[in-house]
């Protein structure tokens, strides 16, 4: 049966022992309206993310390096605050709704300011702030899926959402390049309609996510003795205390090395134009292969990781990002680069998630689930600007092959170190 959250919340599914319910497989509102408001938040982001690159490299004349640099900060600086928005997001009962609000509305806020910066450092002011919104929002918005879903159902969860998710990432890249065919200040123009797109995003996300903790399905086991240790009280302490527990350290240090080796997403567009001489007017275009593979794939690889299990599927996202930069490196065709590309995301950013789900405990659901998004949000940091270097020093080629060689060596490292529960 269903029971409804006195607290406004999606509800409790409480799954009587005698016979399975219909609605332990069902998807919960809170995941679907998550689902839109991430879906309307993230066609205003790509929007950004899809003209960034060459409005930059292009337009601004940024070296690889300053790119590298400014690449860095848009997709690293959320791990700064990842941890202190999960641990927000545990206090009094659950503030999970409220610190999202606040991460999304930051955001919003700095989509028009990109209007009135046009240097590197105001840039990356900009970046920055709005990288914090991105921070203090993940970590809630994920615990308040995990908590409004069955433990078994999780990779389902997730993978709705994040589907929903990438249907605004593809869409935003195709108003982006549908504007700047039309508008003759073709980025502000994307600039200002973005900002519009972002605030809807927040309306939507006050008006109908319920508050508090989106109600957590109850446990299908039995209910833990008297002896048991009680529930941890929410306090950064005690979410770094997690570290403690093997299957959360061992999550956040594969995520972690995994990270260190990724090629950012602006990076491989990037090399795509670069080797494959895709023409500018295209370039806004490129996202949207890899949004259409994860749409695609997002739901049935999440399904299929509560099947085979979270952490195989996790690896295997990471061995099609290695045959994405082989056929890179091998001049192969750019839809081919873009469906492993997608394939890798479907196959590990909500799946990593719900991974981590099973390994934190409730009251610290948000702090946990940040910490391994900080090792990884951070590695990526680092990545990113490790590659604009090696770009600059080197090459694209060489730069791709090694990160390349750095996959394959974290990806052997990873199996090595993972979790007991595989699950």
């Amino acid at each position: 049966m269903y029971v409804a959250d006195s607290r406004g919340g999606a509800g409790t599914e409480v799954r009587d022992a005698s016979r399975p319910g219909p609605r332990a497989t069902a998807v919960a509102p809170t995941v679907l309206v998550l689902g839109t408001v991430s879906l309307i938040t993230d066609v205003s982001s790509e929007m950004v993310t899809a003209v960034l690159p060459l409005y930059l490299v292009a337009g601004l004349g940024l070296s690889p390096l300053g790119f590298g640099l400014l690449d860095g900060v848009y997709n690293g600086f959320s791990a700064l605050v990842r941890l202190v928005g999960g641990h927000l997001a545990d206090r009094g009962g659950g503030r999970h709704k409220a610190v999202a609000a606040v991460g999304y509305g930051v955001s919003a806020v700095c989509k028009p300011a990109l209007l009135l910066v046009h240097s590197l450092p105001l840039i990356g002011a900009v970046l920055a702030v709005d990288r914090t919104g991105k921070g203090l929002r993940t970590a809630p918005r994920d615990a308040l899926i995990s908590l409004s879903s069955a433990p078994e159902t999780r990779g389902r969860a997730f993978g709705v959402h994040r589907a929903m998710d990438t249907a605004g990432a593809l869409l935003g890249p195709l108003v982006a390049f549908l504007i700047l065919r039309q508008a003759a200040e073709g980025y502000d123009a994307v600039f200002t309609v973005s900002s519009c797109v972002a605030a809807l995003g927040v309306l939507v996300l006050l008006l109908f996510v319920p508050g508090g903790r989106g109600g957590a399905p109850a446990p299908a086991t039995a209910p833990a003795p008297a002896s048991a240790d009680p529930p941890a009280a929410p306090s950064l302490r005690a979410s770094l205390a997690l570290l403690r527990r093997r299957d959360v350290r061992r999550l956040a240090v594969c995520a972690t090395l995994l990270g260190l080796s990724t090629v950012s997403d602006s990076f491989v567009y990037l090399l795509l134009q670069h080797r494959l001489g895709v023409p500018d007017r295209w370039f806004a275009l490129l996202p949207l292969g890899t949004a259409a593979a994860f749409l695609l794939l997002a739901l049935p690889l999440g399904r299929l990781a509560d099947r085979m299990g979270r952490w195989r599927m996790f690896l295997a996202g990471h061995v099609a990002l290695l045959a994405a930069y082989g056929l890179l490196l091998a001049h192969g065709p750019a839809y081919a680069v873009l469906l492993l590309h997608g394939a890798f995301y479907a196959a590990t950013d909500g799946v990593l998630m719900a991974a981590a789900s099973t390994a934190v405990p409730d009251e610290l659901r948000g702090a946990g689930l940040a910490l391994v998004q900080t090792g990884q949000a951070t590695a990526r940091f680092a990545a990113s600007l490790a590659f604009g270097a090696a770009w600059t020093a080197w090459g694209d080629r060489t730069a791709l092959t090694t990160a390349a060689l750095a996959l394959t060596v974290c990806a052997v490292c990873a199996v090595y170190l993972r979790p007991a529960q595989s699950k």
